[in-house]
């Protein structure tokens, strides 16, 4: 168990002789994303303060010198949980054994890429790194899928690793809960910390539902002190619209703040959300008339390693037509990529 001092932070492992170091897999490391997540990992904001890691680090061939530097960097910064680091173009070596897997490399979208082309482009490398996972990584192993498409991408990995519980693919849509806590709380002008309770339905692109109706600020209802008008038009606008304006502003995707949301997912997953609800996008189970095995972002409590969709929240017709929404969007995704899904 992690040293971290919250609750509910039970997902075991087993010691392999490496004095029970964790082994923690991510790809595309030497990327944006990859190099902001790996010091947020080796400090233990993730799976905590007294806990050993192992580093496993994928990249692409022509990715492996760059590579070479990023561990220079890691090793000058002489982290004390980190017991080893492995660097590797090969999926079978990157995932061996792995307790953790952040699926972060995938093909960016260009400007003149829509999302069916990404789709397309990215699907292969899942199949290949699912196939991976299967057949070497731990079978308790805890999965999160960054690279976009990234509902599609985590349902491409899963349906290629048989052997692996489905439970444990997960797609991140928590950037798009930060964002959303971030835009209620600007409006507001009280801390993040204060606002709990938004979360996700769906698919991490535009359609994407930011759902405020549970929220609370204080323990009062954000509904409540926040005008209506404001949560259905400019923040749902806002929020859905993010990422371009990102790109706009800095001249390059969301690097730091999608490295901190999949920090965000994986340490909830693994330690506990201390009952707070969070988004998380996992296959169905038919939860909300979502349709099986589609990987839909739903409002998640965790607890002891394992993810709980709360289930019984009243679905308005707002609400209920955003779900549509995105459930046709995903169906769409997957009649794609539907020869890819060989083991589904």
């Amino acid at each position: 168990m992690s040293g971290d001092s919250r609750k509910n932070a039970t997902v075991n492992t087993t010691d392999d002789g490496n004095g029970g170091a964790l082994r923690v897999a991510v790809t595309g490391a030497a990327g944006n994303i990859g190099y902001a997540l790996l010091w947020r990992i080796a400090s233990g904001d993730c799976f905590g303060k007294n806990q050993p890691l192992i580093l496993q680090l994928l990249e692409i061939p022509q990715g492996m010198q760059r590579l070479s530097g990023v561990i220079m960097e890691l090793k000058d910064s002489a982290f004390p949980l980190i017991h080893d680091i492995v660097g590797t173009d090969d999926p079978n070596i990157a995932f061996k054994g792995a307790d953790a897997i952040f699926l972060v490399g995938s093909r960016p979208r260009t400007k003149d890429m829509d999302r069916a082309d990404l789709v397309a482009a990215n699907g292969p490398i899942f199949v290949g790194q699912g196939k991976a996972i299967d057949a070497v990584a731990s079978r308790d192993v805890r999965v999160i899928t960054v690279g976009n498409p990234c509902n599609t991408n985590a349902l491409i990995a899963n349906a290629n690793s048989p052997g692996i519980p489905s439970r444990q693919f997960t797609a991140m849509t928590r950037l798009d809960q930060n964002r959303a806590v971030g835009q209620i709380a600007d409006y507001l002008g009280v801390p993040a910390s204060k606002i709990d309770d938004v979360f996700i339905w769906g698919n991490h692109a535009n359609t994407m539902y930011p759902d405020p109706r549970f929220a609370k600020v204080d323990g009062n209802m954000v509904t409540e002190v926040i005008d209506s008008d404001w949560l259905t038009s400019k923040f749902l606008d806002t929020v859905s619209t993010r990422g371009k304006a990102i790109i706009v502003a800095r001249g390059a995707s969301s690097a730091a703040s999608a490295a901190s949301a999949a920090i965000d997912h994986m340490h909830d997953w693994w330690q506990g959300s201390d009952g707070r609800i969070v988004s998380m996008a996992l296959p169905s189970e038919g939860w909300y008339g979502v349709p099986e095995g589609l990987v839909f972002s739903f409002p998640c409590r965790c607890e002891g390693g394992e993810i709980e969709v709360v289930e019984g929240l009243p679905i308005d017709s707002f609400a209920q037509s955003k779900i549509d929404e995105n459930v046709t969007e995903l169906l769409k995704e997957r009649e794609a990529v539907k020869e890819l899904l060989e083991n589904s």
